[in-house]
């Protein structure tokens, strides 16, 4: 029997390849909730698994092994978040100070707009009575959203565990898996693509929590020297937000300034603490991104913005924190097998050798 290759005409594997990306990332958004905690876990597993391997190695069971490294994460967690807590206790009792002190500042600058733009101060409360009437009517579905969000929150707080447990229990196991499903000719690559993802990982992840720790401290003792109160919770608060892409710096510099504003007699400590913010925000983005972070996983600049705003498009705050690992790993993927090469070269940030033409144009000249 002979048999004849189809050859299919290009807008069919156009119209065929854009349907199946369509179907793809629809599949994706609707099995976030199923997604997202199950991504974060295998993060979480490859940082831990180093602990694990370390408790096996003084000869523990490997059951109590992932018990005492999830034990010794969770301690961490909650004893930062019982040293936030506190601090935010203490921001809390000086609520209603710093409530007087912005409703004075409100009413000065409505004094300031009524002299300046000649309109009433009356219209200006009436106006800003209203604009709140309705941003609060406008925001009730988003409360139910939010209220939603909390609750699969909270359900992850509980699951990501399990699944992390899960995950590194049966760790040789799941990894004959992989090795199995791509056939015995495969082997050796597809070791060499999960150790090197789990090396970008650690490193990834070692590296942002590097990131945090510096930021925090330049954060806290920038606003110590300005006299801020509540320094050391703000700037740790700063550091975390400055986490989320493009928001996160916004967010993490308006909260000292209204903090200043409220507490301190002159304006000028909050463009201050602004300046202060924005020094940091150079040193961060030229000096600790490239060489603490960016450096153990080589993405280039372009690809990061579109896949941070992809992801975040796909999945909110959390797809933009998972989306520069998740690229990281395509990226190993991409690097191992030859047909998908040139898109690893893409997503990298290796620059092609520069032409020197002046020695091509003096041969054409002679």
């Amino acid at each position: 029997m002979i048999t004849r290759e189809i050859q299919l005409p290009f807008y069919v594997k156009a119209s065929l390849l854009s349907v199946g990306l369509f179907a793809f990332v629809a599949m994706l958004y609707i099995a976030q909730s199923i997604i997202i905690p199950f991504v974060f876990s295998i993060i979480l597993a490859i940082v831990l698994h180093p602990v694990v391997n370390f408790f096996v190695k003084k000869k523990f069971n490997r059951v109590v092994a992932i018990v005492l490294a999830l034990a010794l994460f969770i301690l961490v967690i909650a004893l930062f978040g019982a040293f936030m807590f506190s601090r935010a206790m203490q921001f809390k009792e000086t609520w209603p100070i710093l409530v007087e002190r912005f409703t004075e500042l409100f009413n000065e600058a409505t004094a300031w707009a009524s002299g300046y733009f000649d309109i009433s101060p009356e219209k200006i409360t009436i106006w800003f009575t209203k604009s709140k009437v309705d941003v609060i009517d406008s925001s009730g579905v988003a409360v139910g959203q939010t209220l939603i969000n909390v609750g699969s929150g909270l359900v992850m707080l509980f699951i990501i565990p399990v699944y992390i447990f899960m995950l590194l229990f049966y760790h040789p196991l799941l990894l004959e898996f992989i090795r199995r499903l791509f056939g015995a000719d495969n082997r050796k690559m597809v070791s060499q693509i999960v150790t090197e993802i789990k090396n970008i990982i650690q490193k990834y992840l070692t590296g942002l929590f590097l990131e945090v720790v510096i930021v925090s401290v330049l954060h806290s003792v920038g606003l110590l020297l300005l006299g801020v109160p509540y320094a050391i919770l703000l700037g740790i608060l700063g550091a975390l937000l400055n986490l989320i892409p493009y928001l996160g710096g916004i967010v993490s510099v308006a909260l000292p300034m209204m903090v200043a504003l409220a507490t301190k007699t002159s304006p000028w400590v909050a463009v201050y603490v602004l300046l202060v913010y924005y020094v940091i925000q150079l040193i961060d983005n030229n000096y600790i991104i490239p060489k603490i972070v960016a450096s153990k996983v080589r993405i280039n600049a372009l690809v990061s913005i579109i896949v941070v705003l992809a992801f975040g498009a796909l999945w909110g705050i959390p797809g933009m924190f998972i989306s520069i690992p998740m690229t990281a790993i395509i990226k190993v993927i991409f690097d191992h097998i030859e047909s998908l090469k040139p898109w690893g070269y893409v997503l990298g940030d290796t620059m092609p050798p520069r032409i020197n033409i002046k020695p091509i144009l003096d041969k054409i000249l002679k």
